[in-house]
């Protein structure tokens, strides 16, 4: 039941216990005080029947967005926050209460008519999704839960594919030459992209982990690395791993620790490796080439030399052979060459 008292300020104070819920709010007339209280009666109600909230009438996804983003805990990278901006613009105006599939129906159409393809959709509706869950779970609120991953599962039914293409594409020894006489011969090259990408075929690491490498993590006696917050599908922080080095990969760290204690091991940011690797394949017109193929070619020559999954597996940070598979470009005389090993010809 609702009480209320006018205040001395002529204000009216109103007080809601009912259901186990406990609400106070001041209203400059007893009308609106009685139409907040009748509405909160009714939340209440709504709450002890399902176990949650009414989303306020008016509340719009805009509303639900920026509270996501203001109290979250996680920490967003540029990519999430740039695709929550773009759903605030493309559906924030819609609210809660009429947000259901028909809604997402259009909101796929207007994203197919501005360019964006399938695995673009389908990752925009899963961190609407993300959203959706963390109100319901969360904040307690009566929201639809499951409609985006519905909606993201109905994709292939209207033609678009969201699954990326898996690139087999690795480096040649020719394109890796040309590089590295590229790099030396620049005297304005100022990160060591040779030393860079040489670490990165040796380790398979990708390339925020190798400029996130600290001499601290470092164990010199066991020649391994501590690879912290290693990226995983289920475990954004946390997930450290200590991998080895292997000789020509440990030579680079022994060089660039040079006697040091603390700090980045190749004191550089990922975005310049990035940019500087881009820039030298535009320059000598190799195309279609990216640090990451280094990751590439570094598992598949892993699988060469004749490390089996689990070791290989460590290496690289990959938690099933699903994932690790798309990696192993083993072809017929890598088959020979491994039963040569076992069993001379």
């Amino acid at each position: 039941m609702a009480s209320f008292a006018k205040l001395p300020s002529g204000k009216w104070r109103v007080q809601v216990r009912k259901s186990g819920t406990y609400r106070g709010a001041t209203f400059s007339t007893k009308n609106d005080a009685k139409r907040w209280a009748e509405a909160i009666e009714r939340q209440a109600t709504y709450i002890a029947a399902v176990g949650y909230a009414m989303p306020p009438k008016e509340a719009t996804v805009k509303d639900l967005i920026d509270k996501y983003l203001e109290v979250s805990v996680e920490q967003f990278g540029k990519t999430k926050t740039a695709t929550l901006n773009m759903l605030i613009k493309r559906v924030g105006a819609v609210r809660l209460n009429l947000l259901n599939a028909l809604v997402l129906r259009d909101f796929v159409e207007l994203r197919v008519k501005e360019g964006a393809g399938g695995v673009t959709i389908a990752s925009d509706l899963s961190y609407l999704s993300s959203v959706l869950k963390w109100a319901r779970h969360s904040r307690r609120l009566d929201v639809p839960e499951r409609l985006a991953l519905d909606v993201r599962a109905s994709l292939k039914h209207v033609g678009l594919k969201t699954r990326s293409f898996e690139r087999s594409r690795e480096p040649t020894e020719t394109e890796l030459k040309t590089l590295y006489a590229y790099w030396e011969a620049n005297p304005r090259q100022s990160i060591d992209m040779s030393t860079l990408v040489k670490f990165a075929l040796f380790t398979g690491m990708r390339q925020g982990e190798i400029t996130r490498i600290r001499v601290e993590d470092v164990n010199s006696e066991a020649r391994t690395v501590l690879i912290r917050d290693r990226k995983d599908p289920k475990k954004k922080y946390g997930n450290d791993q200590i991998v080895p080095l292997f000789d020509g990969a440990w030579d680079i760290v022994v060089s660039c620790i040079s006697g040091r204690n603390s700090g980045d091991i190749f004191n550089v940011k990922s975005a310049s490796v990035s940019t500087a690797f881009t820039r030298a394949c535009k320059k000598l017109g190799i195309e279609d080439l990216r640090f990451h193929d280094l990751r590439h070619k570094a598992t598949a020559d892993f699988f060469r030399a004749g490390l089996e999954i689990p070791y290989v597996a460590l290496m690289t940070g990959h938690k099933t052979w699903a994932m690790l598979k798309r990696y192993t470009e083993i072809n017929a005389s890598d088959v020979h060459a491994a039963r040569s090993r076992l069993i001379p010809y």
